[in-house]
């Protein structure tokens, strides 16, 4: 966060840069430079929240998020569910008050050996194998787009 605050402000300083710049990023603590820093406005994507489900509705609108959604996006991004899951049960270790930030660091740790452990499964560990051999300097185009479209289906079934 603090790259991302200086980057703002030496972005917005008319002495320094004072650049027009769109500047993205998941730090709610960064929308408060609204209130600090000349130029600097806020606008978000407006959402429509139904329980679970988010639905982006392609409108930029004045203000900060009033949430984060990094998960929902990498979910449409393709991160595969597995990940999206595990992301959610992190959150919610991160989000809960009444563990220190010590203890939640321990309990996701331990979480992350488990996911590693299944993650490095036979079929993903042949697939990496398969990866660490290749020599992409000797393919030919046509080979190189069967490869990874066959790697990109095994990757789905993993």
């Amino acid at each position: 966060m603090s790259i991302a605050r200086a980057v703002l402000e030496y972005a917005t300083d008319k002495k320094k840069l004072g650049a027009k710049t769109m500047f993205a990023t998941h730090y709610h603590e960064l929308t408060e430079l609204e209130e600090l820093l000349p130029g600097v406005k806020n606008y978000n994507i407006a959402v429509k929240k139904r329980g679970d489900d988010i639905t982006f509705l392609r409108r930029i609108v004045r203000g900060g998020a009033d949430d984060s959604y990094g998960i929902e996006v990498a979910k449409l991004a393709g991160v595969p569910e597995e990940i999206v899951h595990r992301a959610k049960q992190i959150l919610k270790v991160l989000e809960s008050n009444e563990i220190t930030t010590q203890r939640a660091a321990k309990i996701i740790a331990d979480e992350e050996d488990e996911l590693e452990i299944t993650l490095m499964s036979g079929s993903a560990l042949d697939f990496i194998d398969k990866l660490k051999i290749m020599d992409v300097n000797t393919l030919t185009p046509i080979e190189a787009m069967t490869i990874l479209h066959d790697l990109i289906k095994q990757a789905r079934n993993i």
